[in-house]
């Protein structure tokens, strides 16, 4: 998810099998920004701890993501760093997670929104770089919520039983963490921005973006840390914070603020704990805005966020863009 070129697009030359593999996987890493053909690696063999299925539905949307940006002649540059790959991968995973992944037409649906998401992207690329802001993950934000409000009202997409619309209500359960939901909350909040609450596989995540940047990872730390400490400090339920539900977005803007789009410094360390703290709460403001719809969070809190913290940067001296 690093920023987006803004020059007009160089027409890509056919793609050789194996750039074409690579670039895959570095859409699969680019959900954490990480352009890494390994850490894709990484992320896959997490998702799978998680069920096989996950991993091919992960791959199988950057892979078609990748594809249609090669179709359409998208700069070849943007396509290899991943940048076409990693709304494509959440598209597909999403699909499977909330439709049914053992469903043909769960599949079917993930490879179309895997292939709607490239113009979706491209699109407000077009428009978010007249302020040099890129897409982040809006794109899988616009799908997956269109997907997940409209889908109960189709009997052939719809398998999971009542419609999820539900009026919200006040927090209720206790606020007490114990030792035990402290340390897998610290890796389900990576988990999470996969849709994953496993604290393995929010573990072998984290493993996979230190493999690509200390620096990425220690800031992916930081957003965790701080998601828990707010939830808690503000009274959310313990079983909420534990599943990671509070602090996935908290993680990315974390990274983002800190590395990916500024510069590291102390202040750009400062404005990210800032950053994540904003985003646990905005994280339940968004839950309980998509309740009555019957939608989901989704990364509507980190893009929301991190948009805001970018655009300020231009008025505050001590932060620069990389």
């Amino acid at each position: 998810m690093q920023a987006l070129a803004t020059e007009p697009a160089r027409q890509a030359p056919p793609a050789q099998p194996a750039s074409f593999i690579q670039e895959a996987l570095r859409g699969v890493a680019q959900v954490d920004f990480m352009p890494s053909a390994i850490t894709g690696i990484f992320f896959l063999a997490a998702l799978a701890a998680a069920g096989w299925q996950y991993a091919l539905y992960g791959l199988l949307g950057a892979v078609v993501g990748t594809g249609t940006a090669y179709a359409f002649g998208i700069d070849r540059e943007i396509v290899s760093a991943g940048l076409r790959g990693f709304n494509g991968t959440l598209v597909s995973l999403g699909f499977a997670v909330f439709l049914g992944w053992d469903h043909l037409s769960t599949l079917l649906l993930a490879i179309g929104g895997s292939i709607t998401v490239v113009v979706v992207t491209s699109a407000l690329a077009t428009v978010l770089g007249t302020w040099n802001i890129p897409t982040f993950t809006v794109p899988f934000c616009i799908i997956a919520s269109v997907m997940t409000i409209a889908a109960p009202s189709f009997s052939r997409v719809w398998h999971t039983g009542p419609d999820l619309a539900a009026l919200p209500a006040a927090a209720s359960g206790t606020t007490a963490l114990d030792w035990g939901q402290l340390w897998r909350a610290f890796f389900a909040n990576v988990g999470q921005i996969f849709f994953m609450p496993q604290w393995y596989v929010g573990l072998i995540f984290l493993a996979g973006i230190f493999v690509a940047s200390r620096v990425a990872g220690v800031m992916a730390c930081v957003g965790s840390v701080t998601a828990i400490f707010v939830a808690w400090a503000m009274g959310s339920p313990s079983d909420a914070v534990s599943q990671g539900l509070m602090g996935y977005s908290s993680v990315l803007v974390a990274m983002a603020l800190c590395g990916v789009f500024l510069v590291r410094s102390a202040w750009s360390f400062a404005f990210a704990v800032l950053g994540a703290a904003a985003a646990t709460g905005l994280t339940a403001a968004m839950t309980a805005f998509f309740d009555p719809f019957g939608g989901h969070t989704f990364t509507w809190p980190f893009v929301l966020t991190t948009v805001v913290f970018v655009a300020a940067v231009p008025q505050i001296p001590r932060l620069r863009r990389t």
